[in-house]
């Protein structure tokens, strides 16, 4: 089955370029194109595709908004977002949105292809580390652990702040929280096995338990709910 992707920039050779290296491949399909988030959503609801390529920096509805509306009203599709810079704050905001990860808008085509067949497979693209990155970097804009607002300003459905994400966190065992602490510090799968004495395999077969329990979509969203719900502290 090829990999339908919609494409949603607002410059036009962009999206020309990237849907010149999705047709060249027999798994991906280009299945449209936006110029902005509003019309990213309309398309998105009528094509159904299972990746959304997505700008964050957009005249009229960002990226940003468009992803936490996108996965709201088109559930199944999963956002790869673009980004200029590896810790631009607009890509945080969009992880925080439901994205499924972030890649750099001069990434090399193979790099680009790799990211979308991992986002259509249910795996998210931003390394452990650089997760940690970003998280440290805006960690002040997350909200308190003992906040109880019902998530702050857009944590989608990852958002764990306040008595709602303690809650959350006691239908995991404790091993599954030895887990999600270790991939919230930054551990690939190899070093958690290793500190946890556990085989790779269970690591994460461990952690697919973990997002189901707290209905999270991937390593992404488990790491943010790690601090959100003050599992994990900034620093």
């Amino acid at each position: 089955m090829s990999v339908r992707v919609l494409l949603v920039d607002d410059e036009e050779l962009l999206r020309l370029a990237f849907g010149m290296i999705l047709r060249a491949e027999p798994d991906m399909e280009p299945v449209g194109e936006a110029a902005d988030g509003a019309a990213a959503v309309a398309l998105a609801r009528r094509l159904r595709p299972d990746v959304v390529l997505m700008d964050v920096r957009m005249p009229g509805t960002d990226g940003i908004e468009a992803t936490r509306r996108l996965l709201h009203e088109v559930p199944g599709t999963r956002v790869l977002v673009l980004t200029t810079f590896d810790l631009d704050a607009y890509a945080f905001e969009a992880l925080r949105a439901g994205a499924s990860g972030f890649l750099l808008k001069n990434s090399r085509p193979e790099e680009l292809l790799g990211a979308i067949r991992d986002v259509a497979r249910g795996d998210a693209v931003v390394s452990p580390r650089v997760t940690r990155r970003l998280l440290d970097r805006f960690a002040h804009r997350l909200p308190a652990a003992g906040d109880d607002d019902g998530g702050g300003d857009g944590g989608g459905d990852g958002g764990g702040s306040g008595a709602g994400g303690a809650e959350r966190l006691r239908a995991l065992t404790a091993r599954e929280r030895e887990v999600l602490l270790g991939a919230a510090r930054g551990l690939t799968n190899t070093e958690l096995a290793a500190a946890l004495g556990l085989a790779e395999p269970t690591v994460k077969k461990h952690l697919g338990r973990v997002m189901a329990k707290l209905g999270l979509r991937d390593r992404v969203q488990a790491v943010i709910f790690a601090y959100e719900c003050g599992l994990v502290g900034p620093g």
